[in-house]
């Protein structure tokens, strides 16, 4: 049986891992910190995403074996406690992503319905329903979830690009609202900047290509088109929804509905209905993407242990599968409940940037084996790196909470490699 997939389905692989929850749970936040200038925030985001797409091509097209990530990192610098700490951060910020994507399903579910009267603690129920409900789909079936990931990318790609057409339509009939787009409702370059890296998680997911190169059909020609083709196609697509969502609403609105802007924003145009409609695409695509990052985390996860750098308690079965994806879900409830929104988003992007910037190292030093361009995989470590620095730097002054959970969990993620391989020396 041929099980090569073609170029469309890794393009739509990278579409679907970044066109997940991340743009229904972080808009709000962008336009929060960078006003009129929401759609340049998401273009600096992406331009960081598309640079990185390049290292990854390079990378994935020499070490096409599944492990993505992990095994670059592995490839590059051994079985070391550096290594194995920042294989660690990708299990962990998955984890975060997880959360990210909960507290975004808890926020619009709670829009359509109510079941104890109060909207915190239905949110909290909402979110921690859904990761278990993805938990136990994802110990029954892992067919199922594929299926339910190529459904859900259809239908969300479909209400979203007419989101944006009957946006612009609106937009049409009402000239005035664009007036917040122009320069003069832009925030500072500092806060633009920020507001792009706070919404990077939106971006994360075209690493997941990764781990279909090895699967790709005529991999030498089709594995960059796979990554330029997801993340270009995702850029255009998040700047054309950041125009039509700061052109319907006054920002007054959209702070009061931060949490479920998308939605808020069809209202002018399509009132409850388009409310509804895309409520409902919020609720898909958040289920969608939990379900997938449950069943990516647990095979990361998995991966770290078997190269030894987790204990290989990872690598045993609860249930037929990794017992990673038990404790993977069980941590993200726990996250989702702890921390705020915007922490959440923090620490996810800081987490992602941080492991970018290395990626990008690893192919500058590995560019003559790669066969090339070391300075764009050069830019691109330095890019992520004062991106990470920027977002620490001006989130520090107004979100104490997620810039110090974001650095603990990547001094956690050291320690545990660290206290790992002690106490594994010892045992030998």
């Amino acid at each position: 049986m041929d099980k090569k997939i073609g170029l469309k389905d890794a393009i739509s692989i990278g579409i679907g891992g970044m066109v997940g929850g991340g743009i229904f749970a972080v808009l709000g936040l962008a336009v929060a910190l960078a006003k009129g200038a929401t759609p340049v925030a998401f273009l600096w985001a992406g331009i960081i995403a598309l640079l990185t797409a390049y290292s990854y091509a390079k990378l994935s097209k020499k070490y096409p074996e599944n492990g993505g990530t992990v095994k670059f990192v592995h490839q590059h610098f051994g079985n070391g406690i550096f290594a194995g700490g920042i294989n660690n951060l990708l299990w962990i910020s998955y984890i975060v992503m997880l959360a990210l994507y909960a507290s975004a399903f808890g926020s619009y579910a709670t829009e359509l319905l109510s079941v104890s009267g109060s909207k915190e603690i239905d949110t909290r129920i909402f979110q921690t329903s859904i990761l278990l409900i993805a938990l136990l789909i994802n110990y029954l079936s892992v067919k199922l979830v594929s299926e339910i990931e190529s459904m859900a990318v259809i239908i969300k790609l479909c209400i979203l690009v007419a989101f944006i057409g009957v946006g612009f339509y609106g937009l049409s009939a009402h000239p005035e609202n664009l007036q917040q787009l122009s320069p003069e409702n832009w925030e500072s370059p500092m806060l633009i900047l920020s507001g792009g890296m706070v919404i990077f998680v939106a971006y994360e997911g075209f690493e997941l290509i990764a781990n279909s190169v090895a699967d790709l059909k005529d991999r030498e020609k089709n594995t960059a088109k796979a990554y330029f083709g997801a993340v270009g196609f995702v850029i255009i697509l998040y700047i054309l929804i950041a125009i039509v969502t700061v052109g319907a609403l006054p920002f007054d609105q959209i702070a009061d509905a931060q949490d479920y802007v998308l939605a808020k924003a069809a209202e002018p145009t399509l009132g409850q209905i388009g409310f509804t409609v895309m409520t409902v695409t919020a609720l898909i695509s958040t289920f969608s993407a939990i379900n997938a990052t449950v069943l990516g985390s647990g095979r990361v996860n998995y991966d770290i242990a078997e190269d030894d750098e987790l204990p290989k308690y990872f690598c045993h079965m609860f249930w037929g599968k990794p017992v990673g994806f038990l404790i993977t879900a069980l941590l993200s409830i726990a996250l989702v409940n702890l921390f705020n929104l915007k922490s959440i988003s923090t620490a996810g992007s800081a987490g992602f940037l941080l492991i970018f910037c290395i990626v990008n190292y690893i192919g500058y030093k590995r560019h003559k084996e790669l066969e090339s361009r070391s300075y764009v995989h050069l830019l691109a470590s330095v890019l992520c790196l004062l991106a990470f620095t920027t977002l620490i730097i001006q989130q520090f002054s107004e979100n104490k909470v997620g810039v110090l959970t974001a650095l603990g969990i990547i001094v956690f993620c050291f320690i545990l490699e660290l206290v790992y391989k002690k106490t594994e020396t010892k045992v030998v």
